[in-house]
């Protein structure tokens, strides 16, 4: 079920995108400053606040509507995943605005946090629901590390960011 909504909101927003990414190409065209940076920026606002927005109707989801359904190891299991995607689009807001996101550092790193919270929030989702259901996606569960991994990664680079200078 949450793999539907994912895809659903990917094919709803994907023309946003790319009508966006249309503007800047005809801004630069027009001779307007719009640095390469300006796009790796507002990838990690997008997502960022889309993952936020998720967060919370997840979040409301679970505490409401699957608490009867869920049992307490897949409530917990929820919680988790909402938390670790909300401490991410915080994340990825926090960075958006904070670094010019032109290296390619900063850029691995975004794609990191991106990549690694969809994987293993949404992978942790899809588990929940089904087993509630009584069909657990068990091809999920090798995803979820995955997920994990990458955000670890992501945590790294950022800790290699502001130590660089000194080593």
């Amino acid at each position: 079920m949450s793999i539907t909504v994912g895809i659903s909101v990917i094919l709803v927003l994907s023309p946003i995108v790319e009508e966006s990414l249309q503007v800047v190409s005809d801004l630069e065209l027009l001779g307007i400053f719009a640095p390469n940076y300006f796009l790796m920026v507002l990838l990690a606002q997008f997502f960022g606040a889309l993952l936020g927005l998720l967060a919370i109707i997840f979040g409301a989801f679970g505490a409401h509507a699957l608490k009867k359904s869920f049992s307490a190891e897949q409530l917990t299991s929820f919680e988790t995943a909402v938390k670790y995607q909300m401490y991410h689009a915080l994340v990825l807001l926090i960075l958006s605005f904070n670094l010019n996101l032109e290296t390619s550092l900063e850029k691995y790193m975004i794609y990191c946090f991106i990549l690694g919270t969809l994987l293993f929030s949404f992978s942790i989702y899809g588990l929940c629901i089904s087993a509630s259901k009584g069909h657990k996606w068990r091809f999920l569960g090798p995803i979820t590390p995955l997920g994990g991994l990458l955000l670890s990664i992501g945590w790294a680079l950022l800790l290699y960011h502001f130590i660089k200078g000194f080593i």
